[in-house]
């Protein structure tokens, strides 16, 4: 058996031994696990995963390697990567790079060999927990002792988020979009451009004065890394707008929208991620399988004194996976809609583009 060169250690004191790829270098970050059999580039170019560990179900990565299409963020910043298996012989014309030279380059470390199963197991026992991937040969104490000293960052925005506005646009359009970057992802201004929409998308703390300069039809509020009570600065944005535009948010955008209201966000003990999640639609009883990718939530108790209606639940633990504030013509999910089957959850882009008709015609 060939040597270790790596190991995950976590911050209750378990160890697994491993074999490196991708960047050469210490990783100190929160530590999820993530259920989908496909769509490793996706997440790992995901910004939600900003500064997390994600150790993924399925045993087997980099099948078919890295397509220079299919990023979802130009500067992707995940933490690092487990892995049962690390196939480094993908099979697949499309693809330019295998997971290990895409990881490198990207500058995001990996294990591989190590129990994926037992660590999946732990974090569900256990909860999401500090974790690092570091040198084989790194003592334990050492290890241990930069766990205890390394403190998760907060508004990871400031990292994702754009620094000055840019435009994605699409020819004969019908309706101009301002998307709000909390950390946005690709597929959601593709979705947009799509359905006939011009698509601005400006930083996180943008004011609404700048957002309504661009005289849009709708406001769009992206996902995003960390927790929605570091980001008050987008809520007043949001709070200023409500009312003047349709709005329509996904993942941290639905929870902003939820505490504008005076909801509250609970964090869950580990999280949803991946993309075989069951929701309910209540106004139809149909279900979706989506992708969710969070660890937080809008807290039941707290939506009762709010004029929020709950649209959509999570059958998995039946948490609020969905609101929508009729009068104000706001609504969102707390799921990604742009990476569900086409069937599934595009109607929700209709139901924006409809809002913004309807505002248009009033």
């Amino acid at each position: 058996m060939k040597p270790f060169t790596k190991k995950l250690v976590l911050e209750n004191g378990k160890e697994f031994p491993g074999y490196g790829f991708g960047a050469n270098r210490t990783a100190v970050c929160e530590v999820v696990f993530n259920t989908s059999m496909v769509g490793y580039q996706e997440i790992v170019s995901d910004p939600t995963y900003t500064d997390q560990i994600v150790v993924m179900t399925y045993p087997l990565m980099g099948n078919y390697g890295f397509a220079d299409e299919d990023y979802e963020s130009k500067f992707p910043s995940m933490g690092g990567m487990v892995v049962r298996e690390c196939c480094d012989s993908p099979s697949n014309f499309r693809y330019t790079k295998t997971l290990n030279e895409a990881f490198e380059e990207l500058d995001v470390p990996g294990i591989s060999g190590v129990d994926t199963r037992m660590i999946t197991r732990i974090i569900r026992n256990e909860g999401t927990m500090k974790a690092a991937i570091v040198d084989y040969a790194m003592p334990y104490e050492e290890v241990m002792e930069l766990l205890r000293t390394t403190e998760l960052r907060h508004n990871l925005l400031e990292r994702v988020s754009c620094k000055k506005r840019w435009f994605s646009r699409t020819p004969n359009h019908k309706y101009d979009v301002v998307a709000i970057d909390c950390g946005i992802k690709y597929s959601f201004i593709r979705q947009l451009n799509a359905k006939g929409c011009n698509v601005t998308i400006v930083p996180y703390n943008s004011t609404a004065e700048e957002i309504m300069a661009f005289n849009p039809d709708g406001i769009f509020l992206s996902n995003g890394p960390g927790d929605p009570a570091d980001v008050a600065v987008v809520g007043n944005t949001i709070t200023e707008l409500r009312g003047k535009l349709p709005i329509f948010g996904v993942d941290l955008g639905h929870q902003i929208i939820a505490m504008t209201y005076g909801a509250k966000n609970d964090k869950l003990k580990f999280g949803h991620h991946g993309s075989n999640h069951p929701v309910k639609y209540l106004d139809n009883a149909k279900l979706e399988i989506v992708t969710q990718n969070h660890n937080h939530v809008v807290n039941e108790a707290s939506i009762a004194s709010t004029p929020l209606v709950v649209t959509h639940r999570n059958l998995l633990d039946n948490t609020i996976a969905g609101v929508e504030a009729a009068a104000d013509h706001v609504f969102s999910v707390q799921y990604q809609p742009d990476c569900t089957p086409e069937a599934s959850s595009t109607y929700l882009f209709d139901k924006f583009i409809k809002l913004m008709e309807d505002q248009k015609n009033a």
